[in-house]
């Protein structure tokens, strides 16, 4: 007999609707949009809101909106991609460097199915577009930064070798100057710092090619040659590149482009970002933070007379005293542990006080460094210093001219009242949003030089919409050829598969939406395989009733056997298929990756869509007529 059980319509009633419920929001469109995000010291409040709407006016641009987001956010809404380049182009002079002014594309979907999880399908770069940022990697910066690194090496070598000196001090671009003690041993300190100096590449002391060291008197010049050089900015691109992927994975965008372009610049892709101004702020960011030793003195004497402790160099605290300006503070020069030797960082709230703060752990290195020094200093105080690197924009002669300034910080400084090594806590922080972003940048890696944006600029309907629109088409074409031939073909049972295919297009939508999948111009084509592949399976199915009907059995009898036999065929089909795209997925990078989502996703839904849909409704059509003598198939 041809039966379906009750409560597996239940089901498939359940899978249209949710289908359909999740599928919607790929309907509404979104706003090209500049969201204005405050940096710190800024606030996004009514009044910038006026005055950004003040500016506009005054240009003759026309928003749709100007919103205050929930996550502290300024958003204007704007009617094409061409008012949204003008309204960038104009806000950002306007505004200053107190704020990040960048692209967006706005959701229009209606809270209460955001409210259910429901959202629109991430599209790659190829389809809807997205940021594309160019970015430039400040060698200076980086070779500045490398002899830094060099210098505190020898340092730390001379201390430990009980050798005394005076300075250690960088002379031109490759020279590190040592000026020892009147009565230090040069030859000794010569002869340690060939052993020992060796190239970045070989992480700096340990191994690989020596300096060029020279002693006169009581000076030591470490020569550091041209291919080292070279090697450090090589050095600096390659990690950069890769502290940026780790950003990219922490902002959870799907399918990024991060590729390398010339000698010292990095082109970022990122497709479907809907915090464009918080992808910018975390990717060109440099901050870090540096744990020092507080020196007593008196500090405003110091800034007053200009007589600072030899060990120690002045600082400010983020907090303003009763006349208005900074606190100043006195920190040692030797850092205990930076940012770098950072293995893991978390934001959260301290059980305390109360306040925002980023749980810290450190790597061996840093660890026992905080060991020893917390050890030796218990109820002395500790510094922790925050590090920004800030891009400016300055107009000279009608150009853009791109600077950087350095703003250093004192975020927190406390008694330390126990011995602790690799894991304690920051506390002290302004807010969860500037714990949970430095906690992101700390967790995601330093860059090894700072990276300015060269350009910025969103890849706009134009090529998206054209795309998209070949895709439909080829879709829509497909599906219309294969509607219409199982409707001539085989009739009634054409009609029933008709609608399994369009389910299970209804179906792969709503599955890559939840996901959050990005679809791809080969996810295009991917979705377009599967629908193929669904009328396999529903070809085989229609045969093998027509053969069970040739072969003298009764009609309801021949759907049944029909639907039985082939279904083993049909699993057997895609279970090969699906290994197939789960390969692509696992080993494949990009457009492939892409193109084995929308398949995988394809392939699930054609299988229940063929075997358990369309048997349902052929059962709904035929299960309850009692003299069926013929079947339109």
């Amino acid at each position: 007999m041809l039966e379906y059980a009750r409560w597996k319509y239940v089901v498939v009633l359940i899978v249209v609707l949710l289908s359909a419920l999740y599928a919607l929001p790929n309907v509404f469109p979104q706003d090209p949009s500049v969201q204005i995000t405050a940096n710190r010291g800024a606030a996004v409040d009514a009044a910038l809101k006026l005055r950004v709407d003040a500016a506009l006016k005054k240009t003759g641009i026309a928003a749709k909106a100007i919103e205050v987001q929930e996550d502290g956010n300024l958003l204007v809404r704007l009617s094409d991609i061409n008012a949204q380049g003008k309204a960038a182009d104009l806000l950002r002079p306007e505004l200053g460097n107190n704020y990040v002014v960048a692209l967006n594309l706005a959701s229009t979907v209606p809270s209460w199915l955001t409210v259910i999880g429901a959202k629109p399908m991430l599209l790659g770069l190829d389809l809807q577009g997205g940021v594309h940022f160019l970015m430039e990697v400040d060698q200076k910066a980086a070779l500045d930064k490398r002899f830094e690194a060099y210098a505190e090496d020898l340092r730390v070598l001379l201390r430990d070798s009980r050798i005394r000196y005076e300075s250690v001090e960088r002379r031109g671009q490759d020279r590190l100057e040592v000026t020892l003690a009147p009565g230090a041993d040069a030859d000794k300190a010569r002869t340690l710092i060939s052993t020992n100096m060796v190239s970045s590449a070989n992480a700096g002391l340990g191994g690989g090619s020596r300096f060029q060291v020279e002693a006169v008197g009581n000076q030591i010049t470490v020569q550091v040659p041209e291919s080292e050089i070279r090697q450090i900015t090589a050095n600096a691109i390659e990690q950069n590149i890769g502290t940026l992927r780790n950003r990219i994975n922490e902002l959870g965008v799907a399918e990024p482009i991060i590729q390398r372009q010339g000698s010292d610049r990095v082109v970022v892709q990122l497709p479907g970002v809907q915090d464009t101004a918080q992808a910018k702020r975390i990717l060109g960011a440099t901050a870090t933070l540096e744990y020092r030793a507080v020196v007593e003195g008196d500090p405003y004497d110091a800034v007053a007379s200009g007589s600072v402790p030899p060990e120690a160099r002045i600082y400010y605290r983020k907090e303003v005293g009763v006349d208005g300006k900074p606190i100043p503070i006195l920190l040692n020069k030797r850092v205990i542990a930076t940012g770098e030797q950072l293995v893991d960082a978390r934001s959260g709230f301290d059980s305390q006080s109360g306040t925002p703060m980023v749980s810290v752990t450190l790597n061996g290195i840093g660890g026992q460094r905080m060991l020893d020094f917390t050890s030796a200093n218990v109820d002395k105080q500790m510094a922790v210093v925050y590090i920004e690197r800030i891009p400016q924009v300055t107009m000279v002669d009608g150009k853009e001219v791109r600077s950087t300034r350095t703003s250093e910080q004192v975020i927190n400084a406390a008694t330390i009242q126990g011995v602790f090594g690799k894991n304690f806590q920051t506390t002290g922080l302004e807010s969860p949003k500037f714990a949970a972003d430095l906690a992101l940048q700390l967790r995601a890696g330093a860059l090894a030089a700072p990276m300015d944006f060269v350009e910025e600029r969103i890849v706009g309907p134009s090529l998206g919409a054209e795309n998209v629109e070949r895709g439909r088409n080829a879709i829509l074409y497909s599906f219309g050829f294969v509607l219409i031939f199982f409707l001539v073909y085989y009739r009634m049972f054409g009609l029933i598969t008709n609608i399994a295919v369009l389910l299970n297009l209804l179906m792969v939508v709503a599955v890559m939406s939840f996901l959050g999948a990005t679809l791809t111009l080969p996810g295009l084509a991917g979705i377009a395989l599967t629908v193929g592949m669904s009328v396999d399976a529903n070809v085989l199915i229609n045969e093998r009733i027509r053969e069970e009907l040739r072969a003298g059995l009764p009609p309801q009898a021949a759907i049944s056997t029909g639907y039985d036999r082939a279904s083993g065929t049909i699993l057997d089909a895609n279970v090969t298929a699906l290994l197939a795209g789960i390969a692509l997925f696992a080993f494949g990078t990009g457009p492939v990756k892409g193109f084995a989502v929308s398949l995988i996703a394809g392939i699930l839904t054609s299988m229940y869509t063929a075997v358990s849909v369309s048997r349902g409704l052929a059962t709904l059509i035929y299960g309850r007529r009692r003299k069926l003598k013929s079947l339109a198939i």
